[in-house]
């Protein structure tokens, strides 16, 4: 189970951490990403981390202002966000699955864990 907290409401040009905790024994096989869904639109790839290694992945939309980032010990996975856009607006869901490859890895479909979604909002 994924339990995904840090959302809420922030102007524009502000920054918010989001954090999700992960139930599973062990995260040392499994890739880890954030996605976003706004109103009428498809769940998005922001980013992705492979666990093992710590390599990152990107959505062009976000790089340069979000960061992923994970704490083994917590067994928790950040996305920090700074430089927030009202296009940023959406509500966040964390996901999960057993280590895949690469070009899999922004695709929704290719996740089989997910965490309950917390809102992030942006004003101008």
């Amino acid at each position: 189970q994924l339990q995904a907290s840090g959302g809420g409401l922030v102007q524009a040009g502000g920054s918010l951490r989001l954090s999700c905790t992960a139930s599973a024994r062990t995260l040392s096989t499994y890739d880890m990403a954030w996605f976003r869904q706004a109103p009428g639109k498809e769940r998005d790839f922001v980013a992705h981390i492979r666990w093992s290694v710590g390599s990152t992945t990107y959505a062009d939309s976000v790089k340069g202002r979000f960061t992923i980032s994970r704490d083994n010990a917590k067994k928790t996975v950040y996305l920090q966000m700074n430089s927030l856009k009202p296009e940023d607006t959406a509500v966040y869901y964390c996901a999960s699955t057993i280590q895949t490859t690469y070009r899999a890895v922004s695709i929704a479909t290719t996740y089989d864990y997910w965490g309950q979604g917390t809102q992030v909002t942006v004003s101008s």
